[in-house]
């Protein structure tokens, strides 16, 4: 009998590029799907109902939007609680610590979304802007982690943070902007769950099932309310107890359980699920369209433009600091590698935009985009921390 070695195996699943290289890989299988024979039977499998009614409670949606709107919210459930171990413990736990990441993520939000509205200014495709402000964490780190050592740890956490920071922003804006008629209803058994964890929080209740259950709740009324469901995740995550210390908290625990699913169960569906375009004749014409052009230099140029200027702000009114060793070129390549702005870009493209004509042309415009923005801040890092050493 013929032995098989795992250990490989073992040490792919457990490296930080694992799940961008699968997120990879489903982005090429749902592109061959969308342009073979099988792409409207797959499509037929995302619209169908899951799920039952009881009473007037409905739980049944297509499962497209089970993906979107449930498996999505699990993974902002794990942003939150990313973002929350940051703020508690981590690289934003202090003003010093937090600036240099905050205000980079700042400029690489706000130029993107700026650039995207001259534009688009007065457009049918102007509710867009928000596409190109988001990074991709998955992809962004994978790219570095192709790296090895040839990028500083300081560097590593420089992204990380600021791609935290960035998906913060992101979820502020699907808030605010990218909610629909709001049912205040809803709204208000939602704000009771919330109001309920948040207890449970000061009295120390500290197995997280007792957060999930409730979490689960305050979902369907979000859902319901009018605000993106995804938000329950977030606001889940943070009712969730930690501690500032090296002692593991029940965020931490959950946080390492949900690592793996999301990394390469959900964002993997989300990528088979949203990147299912079929390439047709006038497509390249999106790219030239005012909302092509507004998502491409926005995550190409808007990144690195915002994060440099940003980043250089900061440390010039001493704000903050420049990670060690660390030149100005080397965090404008990591500006372009902010441009992936893939999952979380096609999440926003989803919310902006109900004609599906729109929805294929803005995917197409996110991939060439993040595609290049991966393609090129790989070279350039590649290139200049050979030369720093």
């Amino acid at each position: 009998m013929v032995k098989i070695n795992i250990t490989p195996f073992k040490d792919f699943f457990s490296s930080k590029s694992a799940g961008g290289i699968i997120l990879l890989v489903c982005v090429v299988i749902s592109l061959i799907i969308a342009n073979t024979g099988a792409g409207k039977g797959f499509e037929d499998l995302l619209a169908m109902e899951l799920g039952r009614e009881f009473g007037n409670v409905t739980l049944r949606y297509p499962v497209l939007l089970w993906i979107n709107d449930g498996l999505m919210a699990i993974f902002f459930l794990l942003v939150g609680l990313e973002i929350k171990r940051e703020l508690v413990e981590g690289e934003l736990s202090t003003a010093k610590q937090a600036a240099l990441p905050v205000f980079a993520a700042l400029g690489g939000m706000l130029v993107p979304a700026l650039i995207f509205g001259l534009f688009n200014n007065n457009t049918p495709t102007s509710g867009g802007w928000g596409i190109p402000m988001a990074t991709d964490i998955a992809f962004a780190i994978a790219i570095l982690s192709l790296l090895g050592d040839r990028v500083p740890l300081a560097l590593k956490i420089f992204l990380t943070a600021l791609a935290i920071v960035d998906d913060l922003g992101a979820i502020l804006v699907i808030a605010i902007f990218y909610s629909s008629e709001i049912h205040l209803d809803y709204l208000a058994y939602a704000g009771a769950v919330f109001a309920l964890l948040l207890v449970m929080n000061r009295m120390k209740v500290m197995n997280y099932g007792f957060y999930l259950i409730p979490g689960l709740f305050m979902w369907y009324f979000i859902h319901h309310s009018g605000v993106h469901a995804t938000i329950a995740g977030v606001l889940t995550a943070l009712t969730i107890p930690t501690t500032p210390d090296e002692t593991e908290s029940p965020l931490e625990k959950l946080e390492h359980a949900l690592t793996r699913p999301v990394n390469f169960i959900i964002m993997p569906l989300f990528a088979l699920a949203n990147t299912n375009i079929r390439f047709e004749s006038g497509m390249v014409d999106g790219l030239t369209s005012n909302m092509g052009l507004g998502i491409i230099f926005g995550l190409l140029l808007g990144k690195p433009i915002g994060i440099v200027i940003m980043s250089w702000v900061s440390v010039k009114t001493g704000l903050s600091t420049l990670p060690k060793n660390t030149l100005w070129i080397q965090i404008a390549a990591l500006g372009v590698i902010a441009g992936i702005g893939f999952t979380m870009s096609i999440f926003m493209a989803m919310l902006s935009y109900s004609q599906a004509e729109l929805q294929t042309e803005a995917k197409f415009s996110i991939l060439l985009a993040s595609v290049c923005a991966g393609v090129i801040g790989y070279t350039l890092l590649r290139v200049f921390f050979k030369r720093a050493k």
